[in-house]
């Protein structure tokens, strides 16, 4: 044995010596290649990018420019009638230009016409809402609106159109705008009004997207002297710090030209449009960019780790030969504590040990035997105490007596003693048929209702009772009895101290491959976090001592049939009500299935 152990130490220190040279190798020539590479690689991404939201921007100009079609609207401008003909006559213009103009993809949200006054002649605002709101004005707020930004354009010598921006707070996101100034075809150097168009951010946010190689590549579109327009990504604490360094300098015009490289922990790119003041600027991890590196590094520690298998193979291929007989008596001995009890020993020699095999196999056969004795014994015990169970007990006696008691009380005319005789009969007829731990969510509601109605007649309480099913899962496959203790639990712990109005609602539809079944009161609520660890945490122990109410008894059934995944999940607010909700695969099988399943 201390020779195997030699042999394996020099072969593995050679390997090991041979990878860290490899290694130390590798980080001096080839790592700053592969990073150099990822950073170009990233850059052209990039510029990629800002060439397909330049084809979008051009096409919203080209959109815009078809106003100048709009004849007398122009002839209008230029004749600088009173704001009030204007709105008069081209009230409706900005909603024409955009349902027209535009397509559902361009995501445009509103419209604005002004004159060079500033004055507005027309707007378009879609779906207004109270979360899709938009300004009837972007004058009516400068600051909320950023028409600042709008107004310095306008006043300006500039031709081309503005691309700006400003955040909704109703929608919770970045609206991009764009300006396009209207002249006079006979002057192009005199403005006769404007046009404003506000677009969701989301269709450039799906064009960056496209682009983006890791969420932890923060990506922003920002003109210089106006805020970012929008982003994607997410950024850390100190990444959040330094990206609003940048973002000031742009929004001062104090940064010119190409901006540094960045920090330590953060590689910037920055791509400027060809004819649009919109630069695309880039914050990524040079964690994300070493990872090409990484990569190689593994391959080579994996190359490393498949040398020292091969090594520790050869090793023992050399040395087993001497020791093999007793290592497999041992492995075999090993694998039957484990309880693989039906093995036995290999006897290929007839020397000691083979002897020792030998002996071990008859040992084995006895115990096996005994054991076998056993389990016969236990199962003629079990069988007796079922019997006697029975005896005591005899389902059918039972509800077929309580089919009596209602067909008496409905001859005598008592339809409420036979109404809760049936419910009761059909309640025990269903708990005692335990063949299959299954049954259908159909027959589960049936069950459901009787004892709803029981229940009723019992407590006396005006409890209303509300059912909402999917047809389409009905004949899914449930657990046998596991809504009715969640009823049970709502009209215990829920409802009982609760005064005025009780409900109890009873909710079930598919999701996906899955069908989701809540049980929902508005009683007096519980500590939902608390329970929910509890359920989480499946204590079996717990529920065989007898310490659990039903909601731990379905979980644990829900867990062991189908996988940890699976189980109750509780959603309650103190004073309000609580929702408890069981998912569980969805399993629809016919009637003829299920009967073959009981066989």
């Amino acid at each position: 044995m201390k020779l195997r152990l030699k042999i394996l130490c020099m072969c593995l220190g050679c390997t090991l010596i041979a990878l860290i040279l490899q290694t130390i190798l590798f980080q001096e020539t080839s790592s700053g290649i592969i990073y150099d590479r990822a950073k170009a690689e990233s850059a052209n991404s990039l510029q990629n990018m800002q060439n397909e939201i330049y084809t979008f921007i051009k096409n919203v100009e080209s959109n815009l420019i078809e106003v100048y079609s709009e004849r007398e609207l122009i002839e209008a401008l230029k004749e600088q009638e009173s704001i009030e003909k204007l709105r008069k006559g081209f009230y409706r213009k900005a909603y024409e230009i955009a349902t027209t103009g535009f397509e559902t993809g361009d995501s445009v949200v509103s419209m604005y016409l002004y004159t060079s006054k500033d004055e507005i002649i027309s707007t378009y605002r879609r779906a207004m809402t109270p979360k899709h709101n938009y300004p009837a004005d972007i004058y009516g707020d400068e600051d909320y609106c950023n028409a600042k930004a709008v107004k310095n354009f306008v006043n300006s010598t500039e031709n081309g159109m503005l691309i700006s921006s400003y955040y909704n707070q109703y929608r919770e996101t970045d609206i991009v705008r764009f300006v396009l100034k209207l002249f006079d075809n006979r002057n192009y150097k005199q403005a006769i009004g404007y046009i404003v168009c506000d677009v969701d951010s989301k269709a450039i946010r799906s064009i960056m997207d496209k682009y983006s190689t890791d969420n932890t590549m923060y990506i922003w579109l920002q003109p210089m002297d106006d805020r970012p327009v929008t982003s994607i990504g997410s950024l850390s604490k100190d990444e959040e710090i330094e990206y609003q360094e940048i973002s000031t300098q742009i929004l001062q015009g104090t940064q010119t030209g190409q901006m540094a490289s960045g920090s330590a922990k953060q590689e910037l790119f920055q791509v400027e449009q060809n004819k649009y003041d919109l630069t695309a600027y880039s914050l990524m991890p040079r964690e994300l960019l070493e990872q090409n590196q990484r990569a190689l590094t593994v391959n080579l520690l994996l190359i490393g780790v498949v040398m020292v298998v091969a090594a520790a193979f050869l090793t023992f291929i050399l040395s087993r030969s001497m020791t093999r007989p007793l290592e497999e008596l041992m492995v075999t001995i090993e694998r039957i504590k484990g309880g693989n009890t039906s093995l036995r020993a290999e006897i290929k020699n007839k020397d000691e040990i083979g002897m020792l095999g030998q002996n071990f196999n008859e040992m084995l056969d006895q115990m096996e035997e005994l054991s076998e004795k056993e389990k016969q014994a236990n199962e003629l015990l079990n069988q007796a105490k079922y019997k006697a169970l029975q005896a005591q007990i005899n389902p059918h006696f039972l509800y077929n007596t309580l089919d009596t008691m209602s067909s008496i009380a409905q001859i005598r005319n008592c339809q409420e003693v036979s109404r809760l005789s049936q419910s009761l009969s059909n309640i025990f007829r269903y708990s005692l048929n335990m063949k299959d731990p299954f049954s259908t969510l159909s027959k589960e509601i049936m069950h459901l209702k009787n004892y709803c109605y029981v229940m009723g007649v019992r407590m006396q309480d005006n409890i209303q009772y509300t059912y909402d099913i999917d047809e389409s899962v009905l004949q899914s496959r449930v657990p046998r009895l596991s809504l009715q203790p969640l009823v049970e639990n709502a009209l215990n712990h829920g409802l009982r101290n609760k005064r005025g109005e009780k409900c109890v609602r009873i909710q079930a539809k598919a999701k996906g491959s899955s069908v989701v079944i809540c049980i929902s009161d508005n009683g007096v609520g519980m500590d939902a976090d608390a329970y929910n660890r509890l359920l989480q945490k499946n204590d079996i122990q717990f529920i065989e001592e007898g310490n659990s109410i039903g909601l731990h008894n379905i979980n644990a059934r829900l867990k062991m049939l189908y996988g940890e995944s699976y189980g109750l999940h509780i959603i309650s607010t103190m004073g309000e009500g609580t929702e408890v909700c069981m998912e569980i695969p969805r399993d629809k099988r016919t009637e003829k299935e299920d009967g073959k399943a009981k066989v």
